[in-house]
């Protein structure tokens, strides 16, 4: 049998094998960080198949999905300037945003940039192109134009006046649909997704902070939905 195991200090998800044929695997663990998984769910949640033909092992998840799409609404204490300078800011991504390894800016103009990005969270590690439209101070759209771990993403940031009379505050609208290629990395999105969406979404927040100083009012959740899609 395969045991799984949580180690809640480093909070990694560990596969320990130990009857079934090593060779089963590309290798014998997988590694997620994950800042708040939850021992219960990972254990129901998660479960191995194997096939004994031609020493195949499956992943297998309930519930798996190919498509992912999350949208958001929230009320923050920075200006429309200043959140637009921050998610603009992509090549500087690598020092705060989870995950991103590597932000290079290959080509920019005042409306577009191109940018050269990896991201990795154990096992994943791989590079994508992103090109991304500016329409300042209201607008962001990233779209993934090149690489091997999706077929498609697009991040969407919109930002918005927000309460009346406080110009150091705004309403910004986030939106994120993303499929990846590998229906392994599809299925451990799954597990992941909304809890890797909500540390991206104050990772930008947090920059804001630390660059324009103390929020003028306290950020607030306005709506949110996320839809998972299944594979055609």
């Amino acid at each position: 049998m395969a045991s799984w195991s949580i180690c809640k200090n480093a909070k990694l998800l560990r596969s320990s094998i130990s009857t079934l044929n090593a060779n089963s695997y590309d290798r014998a663990s997988i590694r997620l960080i994950c800042s708040s998984c939850t021992s219960r769910r990972l254990r129901t949640g998660l479960q191995i198949h194997q096939e004994r033909d031609g020493q195949r092992t499956l992943f297998t998840f309930p519930g798996t999905s190919k498509k992912k799409e999350y949208q958001g609404k929230k009320l923050v204490g920075y200006s429309m300037e200043q959140m637009f300078e921050v998610v603009s800011d992509v090549e500087h991504y690598r020092d705060f945003v989870p995950f991103c390894q590597r932000s290079l800016v290959t080509l920019r103009t005042p409306d577009n940039l191109r940018a050269e990005l990896v991201i990795g969270f154990p096992p994943v590690r791989e590079s994508y192109v992103s090109n991304v439209k500016l329409v300042k101070p209201t607008m962001v759209r990233a779209v993934c134009t090149e690489g091997k771990l999706f077929n498609h993403l697009v991040n969407f940031w919109r930002f918005n006046p927000g309460l009346k009379g406080n110009e150091r505050s705004c309403v910004i609208d986030f939106s994120v649909s993303f499929e990846f290629r590998s229906l392994l990395h599809s299925q451990l999105a799954h597990l992941f997704f909304n809890e890797l969406v909500r540390q991206m979404e104050k990772a930008f927040v947090e920059e804001a902070e630390r660059r324009f100083g103390k929020a003028s009012v306290k950020t607030k959740l306005l709506s949110t939905s996320n839809a998972i899609q299944a594979g055609s």
